[in-house]
């Protein structure tokens, strides 16, 4: 039996488990699936193993175990996140007439997990599920400001600071002081450094436990999106919408 052939027989029986939450005798599940007695239960012992799957040993009954909840955690969470924000992100983007995104941070880069576009026309290269740097983006700059000093100093090594504009970020000295920067004033802005026509002003999503879990921007052409107008406005508006949505995961600082 090849390894491919293993996981997919897995698999195989935790789809099928999911279907009988007060569990499955092994006869029967072996009826189900497909599969000879043995292999369903040398498969069955590893996942037990690993708490995927629990035995009721009164019924001799499996079922799916915590392990599988556990597994789908941020899954949940973001999806969370993405319906919570969404009233507050299409509201922001009608305030200021401007694309609106709401990101998190995956494996060192930034993941666009919703996008709101506004009706000016402007060629936007973000789409959801799509990835971008963390260093010369807004969204990223936020979220490495509310991670431990051991991970940001993770992603650093791994970053290519490379110069996509003039005005890029290109060395870890001045990435780690625009963090800092970052923590201080409670938002980030990429200021043409990502794409040269476009500038970013980005704020925190808070939950519970006070942790940064997400990011959200606004973005447009730096002739509309002016530093005079983020100065005068989109500060103080970002940070409104910072504490609201926060609010709503239970977030209960200032």
């Amino acid at each position: 039996m090849s390894n491919v052939q293993s996981i997919e027989r897995a698999l195989t029986i935790l789809n099928k488990l999911s279907e009988y939450p007060d569990g499955i005798q092994i006869a029967r599940l072996t009826e189900q699936v497909g599969l000879t007695k043995s292999t369903i239960h040398r498969l069955l012992a590893t996942l037990v193993s690993m708490n995927y799957v629990v035995k009721d040993e009164e019924t001799d009954k499996y079922k799916l175990g915590l392990q599988v909840l556990f597994l789908s955690r941020n899954l949940l969470n973001n999806s969370s996140i993405v319906t919570i924000a969404k009233p507050y992100l299409e509201k922001l983007s009608q305030e200021v007439n401007e694309t609106v995104h709401l990101c998190i941070e995956d494996h060192g880069e930034v993941i666009y997990i919703d996008k709101i576009e506004s009706n000016q026309t402007i060629r936007m290269y973000s789409r959801i599920g799509s990835r971008a740097p963390m260093y010369c983006t807004g969204v990223g700059k936020v979220l490495l400001s509310g991670a431990a000093p051991e991970h940001v100093d993770q992603v650093i090594s791994k970053t290519e600071f490379i110069p996509k504009t003039p005005y890029t970020i290109t060395s870890k000295e001045a990435f780690l002081k625009e963090i800092e920067l970052v923590k201080q004033q409670g938002y980030a802005l990429d200021n043409s450094e990502n794409e040269e026509v476009l500038r970013c002003i980005a704020a925190p999503i808070y939950d519970h436990k006070g942790k940064i879990i997400a990011s959200f921007s606004i973005s447009g052409p730096s002739n509309r999106v002016t530093m005079e107008l983020i100065n005068h406005s989109l500060i103080e508006k970002m940070k409104q919408y910072s504490l609201a949505i926060s609010r709503n995961l239970g977030y209960t600082g200032s």
